[in-house]
């Protein structure tokens, strides 16, 4: 009995170690990016990946740039749309959480409903017209820059509880270590903008064959639009969604404040 725990003991100390190497790798590299600029990513590279097996070709656009030479006009629309709260918060906004997990909770309601509905209906005998398939709940976030950032940066896409508190942890490791430009330009300089087309430099070159300091506030706005889902806009990036939502964003640009 002794022997048995006193195993578990060295296999929880064990991991905790482990755990705790592993934070501290994490901030490591975050402290190495004060200085020198990520040459990629952990989403990068799953997308390349992704590229190579699905297509047998990887077709890329990304140019690193010095945050003085990202519009302003970009900086305030993507915090506009993205993350109103930027500048004061520490990482995290609970609240936003709180209201994403509310209206997901309800939107997996809706979807179970209708699941139900279809499954009942695919029991009936084989002269009931056919059915829909399946659906599943779309999920909303109430991520901040900093929390896209963390998990951009070094985790998978996978949706879990300890995927969700490591990318807490590595959150609160940026905003103590770098400070808001430097997460911002970052975050600029890898987030993506289509398939294969990854940070601001690349996609006003490829929407709007500017640089990204020659962004104007609607073109800025637009691009800030698209970021929820890039390759779902990328295909009608002058949709009438895009146009309006971006008219939206562009009005608000004036008051946001920038690191």
């Amino acid at each position: 009995m002794k022997r048995g725990a006193s195993s578990l003991w060295r296999f929880v100390a064990l991991l905790t170690v482990c755990a705790m190497a592993l934070q501290l790798a994490f901030a490591a590299r975050i402290a190495v990016m004060r200085f020198v600029d990520p040459q990629s990513t952990s989403f990068q590279r799953s997308e390349i990946w992704r590229l190579l097996v699905e297509k047998q070709s990887i077709e890329w656009s990304q140019r690193w740039v010095a945050g003085t030479l990202i519009s302003p006009n970009l900086k305030r629309a993507v915090i506009a749309s993205e993350d109103a709260g930027f500048v004061d918060h520490s990482g995290v906004e609970w609240d936003a959480l709180e209201k994403a997990w509310e209206r997901n909770q309800k939107a997996e309601a809706r979807v179970a409903k209708i699941n139900e509905r279809v499954e009942r209906q695919a029991a009936r005998p084989k002269e009931a017209p056919p059915t829909r398939p399946l659906v599943e709940a779309k999920i909303v976030g109430g991520s901040t820059i900093t929390q896209q950032l963390a998990k951009n940066l070094f985790l998978a896409g996978e949706r879990n509880l300890p995927r969700k508190a490591q990318e807490f942890i590595i959150t609160f490791m940026l905003e103590a270590i770098l400070s808001k430009g430097r997460i911002l330009d970052i975050y600029l300089n890898n987030v993506e903008w289509g398939e294969g087309l990854f940070g601001a430099e690349a996609a006003a070159h490829h929407y709007f064959h500017v640089s990204a300091a020659q962004l104007s506030p609607i073109a800025a706005a637009r691009l800030a639009v698209m970021l929820p889902a890039p390759k779902r806009f990328e295909k009608r990036p002058g949709s009438p969604y895009v146009a309006s939502r971006a008219a939206t964003v562009a009005a608000r640009m004036g008051a946001v404040e920038l690191p």
